[in-house]
């Protein structure tokens, strides 16, 4: 059987990919530690930071013009 590479969320080790086994299967496995994942870099915490803080764009009405430049999706009628 080929190697399956999962991440552990939640007390639950989640595929990466699709399995093919039969739904409901028990398997056996000894888990090693891969790479360091992603979301760990130091580089994506300091995006993350910047991000998620206040920004101040000058304009007091930017959020109700959010959507000005973007397209519209109505269903027609």
């Amino acid at each position: 059987m080929k190697t399956i590479h999962a991440i552990y969320e939640n007390g639950v080790f989640r595929p990466t990919t699709p399995v093919d086994l039969p739904e409901g299967s028990e398997v056996t496995f000894e888990p090693r530690q891969g790479s360091e994942p992603a979301s760990s870099s130091p580089h994506l915490k300091r995006i993350y930071e910047l991000l998620s803080q206040p920004m101040d764009t000058g304009d007091p009405q930017l959020s109700e013009r959010h959507n000005q430049h973007q397209p519209c999706f109505h269903s027609p009628l």
